[in-house]
């Protein structure tokens, strides 16, 4: 056996050692006085029933809905959050306030211990649990299947609102920032200069999001993750159940159904950008206005999930799978209150 042999089955018995020490400190405390102070002090019994009753404005501040919309949505979740255990479980609707606080406020899950008077790793299980659940259950609902019913609808809203007719949606590709994954060194860092998990929408005229695609690495650019997403597959394949062309409103020149999105996205036949370079002539320049304030609605879309859900306004702390699960989520979330 050599020297560094030796070295190493030391440093391992040191390790065996210091593991079998700690295993034997006894334990403060089986539950810490606080938590047992949950029914009496936490939130969910104390502050949340308070502002149900007094200031409905106040609880909209607090959980981003107000108290008829949130009970909607306990009632969809309700059983998936249910939970038995020989000690008295959390409820669903705890869990949810939880959940739904984390997202709204983006602070620290020890914040939220001290209010709802409940362990940190109870509370980051709750959060990954329950934004599962939510994605699960609330994407079938708030989400439309893909037919031709769907996208024209979608383009009567565009020319009614926006002026812009014959288009199914906006298309855009938004970082959201996370704290660096373990081990992911540069996978996840962007030309804005931090980590971050892309989310790709297409939106509607009344910003509801049609179509998402959330977790590619932050280093991609967005054509190139459209190009790769499903939605870009689909596209290519012609599975989208688009409608065939059709007359353009006061002409009589065929035209087919597209999206809209920035310079960054490659011309098609169902994606539209504007016309690059400069000093344009009128007519191209009257285009390129057209289309931008069409496209802003996708803009517009990302500043009020931002806006609502400030977990978005800082750095995500959190592994990759509940960041993803957060980031599915709040866009469930987003559309549930556009349709309630």
């Amino acid at each position: 056996m050599n020297r560094r042999q030796a070295l190493i089955r030391l440093l391992i018995e040191v390790r065996k050692r210091r593991r079998i020490n700690a295993s034997r400190i006894p334990r403060v405390w089986w539950v810490r006085p606080i938590f047992l102070e949950r029914r009496e002090q936490g939130a969910w019994l104390k502050l949340v029933p308070s502002l149900r009753e007094t200031d409905p404005k106040m609880f909209y501040n607090f959980l981003r809905m107000y108290p008829a919309q949130f009970d909607a949505l306990l009632s969809l979740v309700q059983c998936g959050l249910q939970k038995f255990s020989i000690r008295e479980a959390i409820s669903p609707g705890e869990r949810l306030c939880i959940t739904l606080r984390y997202l709204a406020s983006g602070d620290i899950m020890t914040s939220l211990s001290y209010l709802f008077r409940v362990a940190i790793s109870t509370i980051s299980c709750i959060v990954f649990e329950t934004c599962s659940v939510l994605w699960n259950i609330l994407s079938t609902i708030v989400f439309d299947k893909p037919r031709e019913e769907t996208w024209r609808k979608i383009s009567e809203e565009f020319e009614t609102r926006w002026n812009f007719p014959h288009c199914i949606g906006a298309l855009d590709g938004k970082h959201c920032m996370v704290q660096a994954f373990a081990n992911s060194g540069s996978e996840y860092f962007n030309h804005k200069r931090h980590h971050s998990l892309i989310l790709l929408a297409l939106v509607s005229a009344d910003y509801k999001f049609v179509i998402v695609d959330i977790g590619a690495d932050g280093r991609h650019n967005d054509a190139g993750v459209f190009n790769s997403s499903l939605l870009g597959q689909a596209l290519r394949e012609d599975t989208l159940k688009i409608p065939p062309p059709s007359v353009l409103p006061g002409t009589n020149e065929m035209f087919p159904y597209t999206m809209v999105g920035d310079a960054a996205f490659q011309l098609k036949t169902n994606l539209m950008r504007p016309y690059g370079g400069e000093f344009l002539p009128p007519d191209k320049l009257n285009f390129n206005y057209r289309l931008s304030r069409a496209r802003n609605v996708v803009e517009n879309a990302f500043g009020i999930l931002a806006s609502r859900w400030r977990i978005y306004r800082k750095p995500i702390a959190a592994r990759k799978d509940l960041a993803k699960n957060m980031i599915r989520a709040t866009v469930c979330l987003h559309n549930y209150l556009i349709i309630n």
